[in-house]
């Protein structure tokens, strides 16, 4: 995550000097998730088959390419192709979660969760800072760090993660790899299906969110991309504070409402900035946004966890990536093209979509354990 916390504060003023519009940019952001959909899936799938080591390894290893393949990309042709490539590989996420979800049980679980999430806000802590640090001596120095901190990470996964699968092989029921139908019909399963919803939405309306940040600190707050990579180190440290001080002592709420809550404060957030004019306002709301949406994520996965039998939680994560993926297919391509006619409205759309998931997340499955 250090990774792509130092790309992803660059990668729109990156791509200018390839002449990509906004919607373009729209494309390339949603082309690493088209592909992400159809490969987390299997990966997760497959970490249940043959353990999630080797495809963590796996996963690592197309991210350590596709940081390398973009720095020293010739034209934009070559940075679709890298996206395409971390997208395919783009199993670490979830398979680090069912890794999570092998180690903890109960309310461990969910301290798992959220020192899982702390250590990916660390890297949106330090990444942009690295980014604002190193863009000044060539816009694709931070893409060739990004690169040499995934080599790290696959090494190091390589000589130190035990493999925590204790279940290899004995899925519940033997699946394809691959299964549309399955993908399709999880929304509807009883326990599982509002969360995944939820998780559909909330990932347009994020990515959407995301995509937007730099056009409107570039067009609108007139920001330099080292300004721009400060920002989301405030997200980050924001977000790190949530998970290592506000989730861990907030056990009196139960995590349905703390979910609830999230939701609501990052729905309002969204709808904030959409009106802000001044600099500061701007900087109070993105420190409100980091601190409610960075809690979203563990007690998500807390909840979707806890809705399946220990033998697929490699394969429900995947599930999860995949619903996260679509999302991430319509939030960039559609706020690329929201913000070609208005650069600030793709906010206000996150924010009603996000209003749309906190009411929806009243009716997470009661069966679900949540206190």
């Amino acid at each position: 995550m250090l990774g792509y916390g130092l790309i992803i504060p660059v990668l729109y003023s990156y791509t200018q000097k390839f002449g990509l519009s906004d919607f373009q940019n729209g494309l390339l952001f949603a082309t690493f998730s088209i592909c992400q959909f159809i490969a987390a899936p299997i990966i997760g799938k497959m970490s249940d088959r043959f353990g999630r080591k080797p495809l963590l390894i796996t996963s690592i290893a197309g991210t350590t390419v596709s940081f390398f393949l973009m720095a020293f990309a010739p034209n934009a042709a070559i940075l679709f192709i890298a996206r395409a490539l971390d997208g395919i590989t783009a199993g670490s996420y979830s398979v680090a979660a069912a890794v999570i979800a092998d180690s903890a049980e109960g309310h461990e679980r969910t301290k798992g969760f959220s020192m899982f999430s702390a250590a990916n806000e660390f890297g949106f802590i330090l990444g942009p800072v690295i980014a604002a640090l190193t863009v000044g001596i060539h816009m694709n120095t931070p893409f060739i760090v990004a690169g040499t901190m995934s080599l790290i990470a696959l090494i190091v996964t390589m000589i130190h993660l035990p493999e925590t699968n204790k279940h290899i092989g004995k899925e519940t029921e033997q699946t394809k790899l691959f299964d549309f139908k399955k993908i399709f019909s999880a929304i509807f399963d009883k326990k599982i299906g509002t969360v995944l919803t939820i998780i559909f939405f909330f990932a347009i309306s994020f990515s959407m969110m995301m995509f937007t940040f730099q056009p409107f600190c570039l067009k609108i707050l007139k920001l330099q991309p080292s300004q721009i990579s400060w920002l989301f180190t405030l997200l980050g440290t924001a977000g790190i504070i949530t998970q290592l001080f506000l989730i861990p002592n907030l056990k009196a709420i139960s995590i349905k409402k703390l979910y609830s809550i999230s939701l609501l404060i990052t729905s309002l957030s969204m709808l904030f900035i959409f009106k802000v004019e001044s600099m500061v306002w701007f900087i109070f709301a993105v420190a409100i946004l980091g601190l409610a949406s960075s809690a979203t994520e563990p007690l998500l996965q807390t909840l979707l966890s806890r809705g399946v039998d220990e033998k697929s939680q490699g394969s429900v994560m995947g599930l999860a990536s995949s619903y996260g993926s679509i999302g991430r297919i319509i939030g960039p391509i559609s706020g690329g093209a929201i913000a070609s006619i208005a650069i600030p409205f793709p906010f206000f759309i996150s924010g009603l979509i996000l209003m749309f998931c906190f009411v929806l997340s009243f009716k997470v499955y009661e069966k679900i354990e949540t206190n």
